[in-house]
């Protein structure tokens, strides 16, 4: 099956939601490190796997336009142009609203960057050339694997790794221009006897066993619906649920803090919070300090975080601006001057999953997310 990268390409197989840049720029935030199953097919089009189905995406002024691949297209004969003779009919208020799910467009993004902006002169100095950033509203089995990944790792090799485990682990979806699609595995697929063997044969390491344990506890316990059930639970019932888990720990947060947020509330901010290291009160304190700072929306300020250690652009390329939380982009300059060294992050071999999962507490409550 061809891949359709804009709407002239089979202008009926494609459909259209309203939404500025300023609500949502789709390079900033499906390269930000939040989820690593989008590609850039071509420029300004993404194509990667949501809801079990194959997606194209593209932004073309406000309008936000979208394109999905059944998998019964694959075995259709194409008309003239590469546009399926008879294309599997979707459900377009389903869709729509899937896609307003995902990128939780019933938040009004301009009203935070205003918030935030009136609230902190640093990153009203900044924020308009980085609109559009967002949190994404991921499946809780998807987003939860994927971060365990990204524990002491980068975005260039999760994004494989990920690739590799719905290759060995999923189902398979179809085929664009030869490259194939799967689906994210279920948790009966990770659970079974060699799993963790596979695992470590598709090179996750030491991250094989995180993946196979939480599979086969969250299986054995809360299930796939009480993980999801997570996003209506007080924001500590839920991190500590999750903080049980392997290869889960102090970084389930709604602002994740390392030694950069650490080195940033201190030098630029004045804040003088723990000592010479990151203790545990260390850690809460300046948390804290962020979400008083930001409102009841805080974890969506530092949502779309790329820690330099993950290095998201190998030597020697310059890294663009991609990657970037309104944390960030109030620190862009000393970021990416540290892009290329090493840096130490709270609890090796632990993710920040809580928040980019969008658990937590409700929108009332300060370091929230959407549910």
């Amino acid at each position: 099956m061809k891949l359709r990268d804009a709407p002239s390409a089979c202008p009926s197989l494609w459909r259209c939601l309203p939404c500025p840049p300023a609500e949502l720029r789709l390079d900033l935030v499906l390269s930000s490190g939040q989820s690593f199953r989008w590609w850039e097919s071509s420029p300004g089009a993404w194509t990667g796997v949501l809801g079990g189905r194959v997606w194209t995406l593209r932004q073309d002024g406000d309008r936000l336009w979208y394109t999905v691949y059944g998998e019964e297209d694959e075995h259709e004969e194409e008309q003239q142009g590469g546009c399926p003779a008879k294309a599997a009919k979707l459900d377009a208020a389903e869709t729509d609203r899937i896609l307003r799910d995902y990128f939780q467009l019933d938040v009004g993004l301009s009203a935070l960057y205003r918030a935030w902006g009136a609230a902190d002169p640093l990153f009203r100095k900044v924020a308009n050339d980085f609109p559009g950033v967002r949190v994404l509203r991921q499946d809780p089995v998807e987003c939860l694997f994927s971060f365990i990944c990204t524990s002491n790792n980068h975005i260039f090799r999760i994004t494989a790794m990920i690739e590799r485990l719905c290759q060995a682990f999923g189902r398979r979806l179809c085929c664009l221009d030869s490259r194939p699609f799967h689906a994210f595995p279920s948790l009966s697929a990770l659970t079974g006897a060699d799993a963790e063997a596979r695992l470590r044969a598709l090179g996750f390491g030491y991250r094989a066993k995180f993946v196979s344990g939480s599979a086969r506890a969250i299986a054995e316990g809360l299930g796939t619906e009480g993980l999801c059930q997570l996003r209506t639970e007080p924001y500590a019932e839920a991190r500590r649920v999750l903080c049980a888990l392997p290869g889960v720990g102090a970084k389930a947060e709604a602002v994740p803090v390392d030694t950069h947020v650490w080195h940033i509330a201190r030098q630029r901010y004045g804040v003088a919070l723990g000592g010479k290291s990151l203790t545990p009160r260390a850690y809460q304190e300046i948390g804290d300090f962020f979400r008083g700072l930001w409102g009841p929306r805080a974890g969506w300020a530092q949502a779309v975080s790329t820690p330099p250690s993950w290095h998201p652009c190998p030597p020697p390329q310059p890294c663009p601006p991609h990657h970037l939380s309104p944390l960030q982009v109030l620190f862009c300059a000393d970021l990416h001057k540290g892009q290329n060294q090493p840096a130490a992050s709270i609890g090796p071999g632990r993710a920040d999953a809580g928040r980019a999962m969008g658990m937590g507490p409700s929108r009332d409550t300060p370091g929230g997310t959407v549910t």
